[in-house]
C-alpha cells in the first residue's frame, strides 16, 4: 500500500512500518482466542473446540491442559483446536 516501500523485501517493509510478520500475528490471535474460550470470556462451549486432559499432577499454576487429537485428514489437522494445542 505504501508506494515508496514497493521495491523493498517483505522483512524490510515490516521493519520500517513497525509491524510483525503475518505468521506471528496469526499465532498471537489464536492464543488470545484460546484464552478467551478457556476462561469463559467468549460464550462458546469449551468441549466444542478442545478436549481437556485429566492429569493428576500440577501444571505450573493452572489446571487446564489441552490434548492433541490425532487426525488423518489435512483439513482437520490444521483446524483451530489442533493448531493451538500443538
Amino acid at each position: 500500500m505504501v508506494s515508496t516501500l514497493k521495491k523493498l523485501p517483505y522483512e524490510s517493509r515490516l521493519h520500517r512500518l513497525g509491524l510483525t510478520m503475518l505468521e506471528r500475528r496469526r499465532i498471537r490471535g489464536d492464543l488470545i482466542e484460546t484464552f478467551k474460550i478457556l476462561t469463559g470470556i467468549e460464550k462458546v462451549d469449551i468441549e466444542q473446540f478442545f478436549e481437556l486432559s485429566d492429569t493428576g499432577y500440577n501444571l505450573r499454576g493452572h489446571s487446564r491442559r489441552l490434548t492433541v487429537n490425532r487426525c488423518r485428514l489435512d483439513s482437520r489437522k490444521y483446524f483451530f483446536s489442533n493448531r493451538v494445542a500443538k
